[in-house]
């Protein structure tokens, strides 16, 4: 199985770390943030993965070259204007499209077990597996409901044409995703890089064609990086113990 690590953005809400370096590269616990995804990824044996990049992005090849010093393969996507999730995904279809495929953003810490997620996505028979998460703010952020079988019924504005099963629940999304070659056959010719994202458009025309969408619950420790006080906040569970990364 391959992996995307998607590394591209600019890290706004960072600024003025991410002045002068990429999101990936700001530190957190002693660590880049994007080798927390890379470490997780190793230990579930996935070696091959390809890395997009935009903002600064010489800086990450330069630290994490091929990959080789962490027991990794990498490749890179380089990406001239911004190509948002689904974009950059299909710019890296060719490197993608053999298999399932694990998607993780760089910005998400995890302490997710992987290899139930795997298990989970093939019990369903989906085309693409969502870890998602119970948030009080998921409205605020965009959320998904699930049915008692752990299919995805609405993703976003998007029901699918199925009558849910049981009693629903309103999650939000982790970050990280466990794909199918099949969603490239819902974002068009590769020919011409334009951006999209896979939420706002991908997704909701797989839900609305019939596609199975899994949506895994995860209720572990897990921290979005985007601003400064999230690494602090991140950085002080990992000290007091409140959270261990069982891939470290």
């Amino acid at each position: 199985m391959k992996a995307m690590v998607l590394a591209a953005g600019q890290g706004t809400r960072l600024h003025p770390i991410t002045d002068s370096r990429p999101k990936a590269l700001v530190p957190l616990a002693g660590r880049p943030m994007i080798e927390y995804a890379l470490l997780w990824l190793r230990h579930y044996g996935i070696g091959e993965i390809i890395i997009n990049l935009h903002h600064f992005g010489e800086q990450i090849e330069d630290r994490l070259g091929d990959g080789q010093q962490l027991g990794l393969n990498i490749m890179y996507s380089k990406e001239t204007e911004l190509l948002d999730t689904g974009g950059g995904l299909l710019k890296a279809k060719a490197f993608l499209q053999d298999g399932s495929f694990i998607v993780i953003n760089t910005d998400a810490l995890i302490d997710l077990n992987l290899a139930e997620v795997i298990a989970f996505h093939k019990s369903k028979n989906a085309a693409a597996t969502l870890v998602l998460r119970p948030d009080e703010n998921a409205e605020q952020y965009g959320s998904m409901d699930i049915d008692e079988h752990g299919r995805i019924c609405r993703f976003l504005q998007t029901r699918a044409p199925i009558r849910p099963a049981g009693s629903i629940r309103t999650l939000m999304f982790s970050g990280v995703q466990l794909l199918e070659p099949i969603v490239f056959d819902y974002m068009g010719a590769a020919q011409a890089a334009r951006k999209f994202s896979t939420t706002r458009e991908t997704y909701p025309k797989m839900l609305s064609a019939g596609e199975t969408l899994a949506g895994y619950c995860f209720k572990g420790f897990w921290q979005d990086l985007g601003t400064i006080e999230r690494i602090k906040q991140a950085e002080e569970s990992l000290a007091s113990g409140h959270a261990r990364l069982h891939y470290l």
